[in-house]
């Protein structure tokens, strides 16, 4: 099903954003796949209620790939069996994540130093999903622990995975300095199974770069969705040689911003909807004129009513043309 998307254009899988509600507001944009929150195989053993949430897939959702992460192949079997019969067209492992408290505990892009155990990883979850298995990675650790990030993704590719996304940075470099597109180059030419490319797409021109420069399959776009779900019709339309889309006025913007909040209510009471919108709402509205200071106060809402009126004094400081 991963070589019959509508369009080589991907939501990443990020933490604390990649939720339900905002994938289906990706899709609705044109999105052709999109990931899950990073989810602990270790969760799924324990069954962690919270773990749990992270899996909810709404019907009118496309496809969708469920992003694990855990540094034990039993975990990672179990984790896998568990998630078979779930309406998600992939597993995707996690060997990117450079946060500290995931790389203590050998997990995330720490697995980039144990090509190994990763592959051990993969194979684990390849004899247990049943569906295609797929890796998340980066091109390297950092100067004190050399990776070749080719050998580490052809590994993962003689283990079992379907297809491999390249982070174009080091995990030291985290979200800094500029994405490395030539090394995802690099891993494409090298490999026989589909590489998509992540790093540094923050507009449908950066997205066709990334396909033409790096030859490969998918464009991964991560940071550059953040309150702009727009981007994927923008990606599709430059793709197919159409006139970008106009960007979205303020009465736009507000609407998606609503639709975003209902969406969320659906699993989530509002007390929680109201302070994971408080983010979205800065998003959605950076750069536009006047925003700072009715972010600040749409930053402290108590309801999505009280959000939803803060941030209509927009329309009046940025009218409809």
């Amino acid at each position: 099903m991963l070589t019959e998307l509508k369009n080589p254009f991907v939501l990443a899988p990020l933490a604390g954003v990649t939720d339900s509600a905002f994938r289906r507001i990706c899709f609705g944009h044109g999105a052709a796949l999109a990931f899950t929150e990073m989810i602990s195989a270790k969760g799924l053993y324990y069954r962690n209620a919270n773990t749990e949430d992270l899996l909810k897939i709404h019907e009118d959702e496309g496809p969708v790939g469920i992003q694990l992460f855990g540094s034990e192949p039993l975990m990672l079997q179990f984790a896998a069996e568990k998630l078979k019969d779930r309406p998600n067209v992939c597993i995707d492992l996690n060997m990117g994540c450079p946060v500290p408290k995931v790389v203590k505990n050998g997990e995330g892009s720490a697995l980039l130093k144990s090509p190994a155990l990763a592959e051990e990883l993969v194979r684990a979850t390849v004899k247990a999903a049943g569906k295609p298995v797929t890796v998340k990675m980066r091109i390297g650790f950092d100067e004190v622990h050399p990776v070749d990030p080719v050998d580490f993704a052809l590994r993962m590719q003689d283990a079992g995975a379907s297809l491999i996304t390249v982070h174009g940075r080091t995990r030291e470099q985290y979200y800094s300095g500029k994405a490395d597109w030539s090394a995802i180059r690099r891993i494409k030419e090298a490999l026989d199974i589909p590489v998509a490319g992540n790093g540094d797409i923050f507009s449908a021109q950066d997205a066709l770069r990334m396909l033409d420069e790096t030859g490969c399959d998918l464009a991964v776009i991560a940071r550059g969705a953040l309150g702009n779900p727009w981007i994927f019709a923008e990606c599709e339309a430059a793709r197919k040689g159409q006139p970008i889309p106009k960007r979205p006025d303020m009465d736009e913007i507000i609407e998606t911003v609503k639709k975003h909040a209902m969406l969320l209510l659906e699993d989530k009471e509002e007390y929680r909807a109201v302070r994971e919108m408080r983010k979205h709402a800065a998003w959605y509205t950076k750069g536009i004129k006047g925003a700072a200071a009715l972010r600040a106060k749409a930053s402290e809402a108590e309801s999505l009513d009280e959000m939803f009126t803060i941030l209509e004094g927009l329309k009046q400081l940025n009218p409809a043309k």
